[in-house]
């Protein structure tokens, strides 16, 4: 009995592929080469923070959905 062969299918093309290497090696280079920057400014720093706190709080909000609302419906 002989096996299937294995089809190896690609994601991206050559031209996506060849872009993110250079998009890395750019990442990997570029630090080297260029002066360090200042930090920026604090209330910068607090955005991530503050997206944080939100996505934390609506995640725990309670639903607006009917309590007998069946889920296994949607799967």
């Amino acid at each position: 009995m002989q096996d299937a062969p294995i089809s190896v299918t690609f994601v991206f093309g050559l031209k996506p592929s060849i872009m993110m290497a250079l998009f890395t090696v750019m990442l990997l280079v570029l630090p080297m080469v260029l002066p360090p920057l200042p930090p920026p400014p604090m209330f910068l720093m607090w955005i991530p923070v503050l997206m944080m706190a939100a996505l934390v709080f609506l995640a725990f909000m309670p639903s607006t959905l009917p309590p007998d609302v069946n889920f296994s419906a949607y799967a």
